[in-house]
């Protein structure tokens, strides 16, 4: 199995809009993007109804998308944008609010590609070097593209997204053999990142109700987005999901998420195993990280443990991910076509960690298969 590199050998830089009512904010992402020769902003325009005009007469690839806008707002827009170009990356900006974070989530399900957490003000985002580096980052990310080499290293870690890496990930695979010795997995480990909010809801909703092992699931992720992917999950799944709390019991048939600006691990505490969380360094540019939790189910859990990593960039997971097939557990993770960045998954993929690299569509049959049934 060979994998192919995703980016594009061209000196074209990456075309984009800037989709925004307010000019002053329209400017100050101008300023920042304008520097990098690799990125073009094509079109600046102040609603969603001038920027479905102007992809209309002179698209570009890729598509900053502000929420609420007069005439015509973000979310109407952005089934009209990627009616006329089916292959735009629409990248939608919020504040960091509760009803934003519900409407980003539901621009994601109609096609959006990612979101940033927009600063509060212009004020803030003068100053935001945060969220200028996640921005250039997430652009290049979603556009395929590797960047420049003359980039120095910055990570957005305040805003639970990490920083993808100058390279992307090709070459061989080796799918390692499942356990010798027939055990179902005691616990499910998910870590996903870019575009991980629509694999999640594909992977929760098809995974058979018979499996009441708990699930513990990092997702990149700020404050209060977490809180709404949550619910989200259970709704659609018909899971119960919750944002993991300090100090709880891990129980059956219960799925606990990584909230926003937490790693969440899991702890061996006398004859119970229970959610933990703590601020402590980010870890690959990013908290919630999926490494700290990896790590600490497979302490936790030894063998018994079946993990999966989805779409996203940067390489979270792939460290811990020996930590479990050391301890005698699986990793899988979704394969590079159906990934919005094969980061993540790519990274423990090329290092030989993987029992298998599949399908989005085919990942929770091959859950459902290794929980009912065991490894062997």
């Amino acid at each position: 199995m060979t994998l192919g590199n995703t980016s594009r050998a061209t000196a074209e830089p990456i075309r984009v809009m800037l989709v925004d009512d307010s000019a002053v904010i329209r400017g100050l992402i101008k300023r920042m993007l304008d520097p990098e020769t690799d990125i073009e902003v094509v079109h600046s325009v102040q609603n969603g109804l001038r920027a479905v005009e102007s992809q209309s007469k002179n698209p570009v690839e890729v598509i900053i998308l502000d929420i609420e806008m007069p005439v015509m707002d973000g979310l109407t827009a952005l089934p009209k944008l990627i009616e006329i170009s089916p292959k735009v990356k629409v990248i939608m900006a919020s504040t960091l609010t509760l009803e934003n974070a519900e409407v980003s989530l539901k621009a994601l399900k109609l096609g959006a590609t990612d979101y940033v957490p927009k600063p509060t003000s212009s004020r803030d985002m003068g100053g935001a070097g945060d969220f200028k580096r996640l921005l250039i980052d997430t652009i290049r990310a979603v556009s395929g593209r590797i960047a420049p080499a003359a980039a120095g290293p910055a990570g957005p870690a305040a805003l639970g997204v990490p920083q993808p890496k100058k390279s992307l990930y090709s070459g061989p695979v080796t799918l390692r053999a499942k356990p010798i010795v027939a055990r179902r997995p005691d616990i499910i480990a998910i870590g996903s990142s870019t575009g991980g909010p629509q694999a999640l809801g594909v992977v929760m909703k098809s995974l058979s109700p018979n499996i009441k092992q708990p699930i513990m699931i990092t997702q990149h992720m700020p404050p209060k987005f977490t809180t709404i992917l949550a619910k989200h999950l259970s709704e659609s799944s018909g899971r119960d999901c919750r944002e993991g709390v300090d100090g709880e019991p891990i129980v059956s048939g219960r799925a606990y998420l990584a909230p926003g600006g937490f790693h969440m691990t899991a702890n061996n505490e006398g004859a119970q195993k229970v959610i933990r969380l703590n601020e402590d360094p980010p870890e690959n540019f990013c908290r919630p990280a999926v490494d700290p939790m990896f790590r600490s189910i497979a302490a936790a859990y030894g063998g018994r443990v079946l993990a999966v990593i989805l779409t996203g960039m940067g390489s979270d997971g792939s460290r811990s991910a020996q930590n479990i097939v050391d301890a005698g557990g699986m990793v899988i993770t979704q394969d590079e076509a159906t990934s919005v960045v094969w980061g993540m998954p790519g990274a423990a993929a090329t290092a030989g960690f993987c029992t298998a690299v599949l399908p989005l569509e085919k990942v929770s049959e091959y859950v459902n298969d290794i929980v009912l049934k065991g490894a062997a």
